[in-house]
């Protein structure tokens, strides 16, 4: 059913990506959320989902994120495959990678050499969100939870931010533990700033292509 302000032609399905929509969408999405982590990772905050997940772990153990975000992405991704088709499981295993590399890029490539929390919770989550939803758009993920919820929304209509708010709740429960509380407040601004783009935009009959 077309919005109320959409006219009767644009309610009509629009052709598909073509190989080169695919290609560059992912770009993006990948760019923005490599730098989304890269943001999070020099303000010493978390976020949710796989990036969230790689993010702990490198407080943890004192590993960098890079590495982290396709080693813990391996389950998940074979979730992707049986769940969400060869298709998105093949993109998201890629994605995966390609944000690995894209992190371990951008620290090398970019000197910051001081950010204010509020500006790395607030752009880094933002980034991060748009590479989400970019990647959602051409049939990807990064893979994680955001694989999870995406499967949710399809199969039961929650959308998709909703569920990854769920996700991110229990993830910072366990962060707590980890960091301190100050670090906690404001990487729950930055996963909030990330579940924004998702709650905002990423809805059913929204988009077309």
């Amino acid at each position: 059913m077309p919005y109320p302000d959409q006219h009767p032609l644009q309610a009509q399905a629009a052709p598909s990506h073509n190989a080169f929509d695919d290609a560059y969408g992912l770009f993006i999405g990948i760019l923005f959320a490599a730098m989304g982590v890269s943001l999070l990772a020099r303000g010493g905050l978390i976020t949710g989902g796989i990036a969230g997940m790689a993010l702990l772990g490198s407080f943890v153990t004192g590993y960098a994120p890079a590495p982290l975000v396709p080693l813990i992405n391996i389950p998940f991704i074979l979730f992707s495959f049986h769940a969400m088709g060869r298709t998105f499981g093949l993109k998201s295993a890629l994605v995966s990678l390609a944000i690995g590399v894209g992190v371990s890029a951008i620290s090398r490539s970019l000197d910051v050499s001081g950010i204010s929390n509020a500006f790395a919770a607030i752009a880094g989550g933002t980034f991060l969100g748009m590479g989400i939803l970019c990647l959602a758009r051409h049939n990807a993920s990064m893979g994680g939870t955001s694989a999870l919820t995406l499967w949710v929304q399809r199969r039961s209509g929650i959308n998709a931010g909703k569920v990854q708010l769920a996700f991110d709740l229990a993830l910072f429960c366990v962060a707590a533990a980890y960091l301190p509380l100050a670090k906690i407040l404001w990487s729950a601004l930055g996963t909030f700033a990330m579940n924004a783009m998702l709650i905002a935009w990423h809805k059913p009959g929204r988009y077309k292509g």
